[in-house]
């Protein structure tokens, strides 16, 4: 009877072929089959982020508008008389504001100041409680009333052209505080008062074209009188 040595080592051998046969196969297909594959070197992967939409254009604000230019009131002089012819009157019209001189040519005067409204209007006050309350028409007259010593005078003042217009002069003459005011009307009459030491008295004549006025033997100057 063989001894079966030979045969058997032949069999191991062949059934540990199969084996690691059957192992090398099923590594390369666990390799070939990996879904998660490395990324190829130089190649970055990064989310896009969607494009930002454009803000949509403000609209301009109703503030922003501009609002509607005021109309002023024109620099302008006036001058003229009550409706009594007993008095003068004249108002100097400088960027809204007003300056008014009242006198009767005697011994009765004010001086007058206050703002003009943008439709003309204007209440002026001075001292002892006078007050003139006027309104200018078309721009070329001021109406209105002086309310000067206690009595009321309507008044109309024309658009004046130089040298009509008003005139004030200060100085010292002799020792004595001189101050004057002139209205010069349209048409060259002129109507003023003098203060000597507050002592009024009817005003010398000036020079339209210079304001030189002689007072007391003195000469002096009375200049346009504005706001």
């Amino acid at each position: 009877m063989k001894r079966p040595g030979p045969l058997l080592t032949l069999l191991a051998g062949l059934v540990l072929g199969v084996f690691l046969l059957t192992l090398n196969a099923t590594t390369g297909t666990k390799s070939t089959s990996n879904p998660y594959k490395e990324a190829s070197p130089g190649v970055s992967v990064s989310a896009t982020a969607p494009p930002a939409s454009a803000s949509p254009p403000q609209s301009p604000s109703a503030s922003s508008s501009p609002s509607p230019s005021r109309t002023a009131v024109p620099n302008a002089d006036y001058a003229g008389r009550t409706d009594d012819d007993s008095s003068a009157v004249a108002v100097s019209l400088r960027g809204g504001r007003a300056i008014a001189y009242f006198c009767d040519g005697h011994d009765k005067e004010s001086w007058l100041k206050g703002d003009v409204e943008d439709d003309g209007t204007m209440k002026l006050t001075g001292g002892n409680g006078d007050e003139l309350n006027g309104t200018l028409r078309d721009n070329k007259l001021i109406r209105g009333t002086a309310d000067v010593g206690g009595q009321r005078y309507a008044f109309t003042a024309d658009r004046a052209v130089k040298p009509s217009g008003l005139y004030r002069a200060t100085a010292t003459v002799r020792g004595a505080k001189i101050d004057g005011g002139w209205i010069v009307l349209p048409g060259g009459r002129q109507v003023g008062v003098v203060e000597r030491d507050g002592t009024p008295s009817a005003a010398p004549e000036i020079d339209p074209e210079t304001g030189a006025v002689t007072i007391d033997g003195q000469k002096i100057i009375a200049r346009p009188v504005t706001p």
